[in-house]
């Protein structure tokens, strides 16, 4: 190892006389090789086992956002991937570092989200020492990164890193995790030793258009269905396929419905876009196209579509085609390069024409109508408390094509999915299918710092927003601006529907009710801005006061907590 002294020139390694490098730290190239990969931002709580790494951010130009858990530092790492389509970084010290980093990696896992979180470790001259903070993070990790590994010595520092990234890409995108010892990570090797890759010359392209039979059978189905449909999963902002889809259902004329970060593909005023009248087209549909969303449970693994229908199934990932329910058709790709390949493949096909299918779309508008119009009432109610509907009505209304819309919750969110509708694509978040609750605060610091021209607004469950609420104060640091909104019940209302019918309301509170927190003085009082609302008709002003105060906020609106989402209330779990 070589030894330094203080001073920029003797830290790098670098020789004062040639101004040429002469070593390198194993920090330095980390911080190296996140630059070559884009990588603007790390996310960190700190620790002696990594400050080497900030030591080459700064060197790098790389900022560096200290968080007060790691939790959240991985949330805003996965966070950071979903808005500018490349990876995050986490950086974090060993033992319970990594390990309370370790829920927010599982989240970026079931989401897609490429990310990477680097962890500490012991030096490895201490191995099975039970030196400080020593856990085996690989073993821990392995089951839900799609790459984990440690780095051996600091000349392969860099190398490492880039394998990592390249895994996270490897089909459907994902975390990565490397532990550095701390002795890789302090030492120093000659320049030429490291393994430095060149930016853009170690991965290949990713965006494969499937199978040409696949997507000539596709253009078949298409050109013989009356009454198709498709759903735009998360994949459509993940391959950043947009326009694809766009064309795809504009000019074939296929009804779209939207989930996860495909929400936004189209704006709601869109003659294609539908959201209310998903499970009568479902029903009664002859061709379901499902595009980069798995039969999980949020599509009832696959058995809310009609069984007579065909369906057809696109994805990056070949282990989610098929999986939990039968398909006619499957295609493996990048899902914008497959639905655009489909839709010029559809080009003069014989069949029915777009315009035949003009009927099928009539009666999923009047479905969708009428469906609005049924709710409509609760979206305007005066009630107090609060209709949970009014809260996500007027949050809707609130939203302008640039804001970015993040839920973080359980009951209260299920109400916004049903009613805040994006403006713009790539313009909502939700932890995704994983559930976790927890993770706006960090979302709303990756979304403000990545995208500063944007407006972000985030929806809080009141139990949600108190597992990272702290970091509210990372945000008045770092002068984030947001508008908060806390759907404030104290309760844990998801699952306390859900003892109530398991085991009457005698024991509905047991474990679930929460303090009645006034999160606008908790705001206050790390620097932001709060208002209190209990009466429906202050909620807008409040909004647009918070949105004019230039400061991280949050509005705590008294919501019923005796009414349940429909979502709630349709768990199967509580049946």
């Amino acid at each position: 190892m070589t030894q330094t002294i203080p001073g920029s020139a003797a830290r790098s390694g670098v020789s004062d006389a040639a101004n040429t490098p002469e070593t390198i730290s194993g920090g330095h190239l980390v911080a190296k090789a996140l630059k070559a990969e884009g990588v603007d931002t790390i996310f960190t709580l700190c620790g002696g086992h990594i400050i080497d790494i900030y030591d080459g951010c700064v060197d790098e130009g790389i900022a560096v956002i200290d968080v007060r858990h790691e939790q959240v530092a991985a949330h805003a790492a996965d966070g950071y991937a979903r808005i500018t389509g490349r990876p995050g970084c986490a950086v974090v010290t060993a033992g319970p570092g990594t390990s309370d980093a370790i829920t927010g990696v599982a989240n970026a896992f079931r989401a897609e989200s490429p990310m990477l979180l680097i962890g500490g470790q012991g030096a490895l001259d201490q191995h099975k020492m039970g030196s400080l903070q020593d856990l085996p993070h690989v073993d821990m990790l392995t089951p839900i990164t799609k790459f984990a590994a440690t780095v051996p010595h600091t000349a392969r520092t860099a190398d490492m890193v880039s394998m990592a990234f390249r895994e996270c890409f490897n089909g459907a995108p994902g975390p990565s995790f490397l532990e550095i010892p701390r002795d890789v990570l302090d030492a120093h090797v000659p320049y030429e030793q490291a393994r430095l890759p060149k930016p853009g010359s170690y991965r290949a392209s990713t965006r494969s258009a499937g199978d040409p039979a696949a997507v000539e059978q596709l253009a078949d189905l298409i050109a013989h269905s009356e009454r198709p449909c498709v759903l735009l999963g998360n994949q459509v902002w993940t391959c950043r396929a947009t326009d694809a889809a766009i064309e795809f259902v504009r000019t074939l004329n296929i009804p779209a419905f939207m989930n996860g970060a495909g929400r936004g593909t189209l704006g709601p005023q869109d003659p294609m876009h539908f959201q209310l009248a998903r499970r009568h087209a479902f029903i009664d549909a002859d061709l379901i196209i499902i595009v980069g969303t798995p039969f999980d449970f949020r599509m009832g693994y696959g058995r809310r579509l009609s069984p007579t229908a065909k369906v057809v199934q696109i994805d990056l990932d070949y282990r989610t085609v098929g999986k939990n329910r039968d398909i006619d058709l499957g295609i493996v790709g990048d899902v914008g390069a497959v639905l655009a390949a489909t839709t010029a493949a559809s080009s003069g096909r014989v069949g029915h024409s777009a315009a035949g299918r003009k009927a099928w779309i009539d009666e999923l508008r009047a479905f969708e109508t009428a469906a609005y119009e049924r709710r409509l009432p609760r979206q305007r109610s005066d009630a107090m408390p609060i209709d949970p509907y009014r809260l996500v009505h007027e949050i809707n209304e609130f939203l302008t094509e640039d804001s970015i819309y993040i839920g973080d919750g359980g009951d209260i969110v299920t109400f916004s999915g049903q009613v805040v509708q994006p403006k713009s694509p790539g313009h909502w978040m939700d932890p995704g299918p994983l559930g976790t609750l927890g993770v706006g605060i960090p979302f709303v610091m990756a979304a403000k710092h990545a995208r500063p021209d944007k407006e972000v607004v985030a929806l809080f469950g009141d139990g949600a927003f108190s597992l990272t609420g702290w970091d509210f104060e990372t945000l008045v640091r770092f002068n984030l601006p947001f508008v908060g909104i806390v759907g404030n019940n104290s309760s844990m209302n998801q699952i306390r529907y859900g003892q109530i019918q398991k085991y009457g309301e005698g024991r509905g509170r047991v474990g679930n009710t929460l303090g009645r927190v006034k999160y606008d003085q908790f705001a206050k009082m790390l620097g932001g801005y709060g208002e209190e609302v209990s009466d429906p008709a202050d909620i807008a002003p409040a909004l647009q006061r918070a949105r004019e105060s230039g400061l991280p906020s949050l509005i705590n609106v008294w919501v019923d907590p005796d009414v349940y989402a429909p979502g709630t209330m349709n768990q199967t779990m509580y049946k």
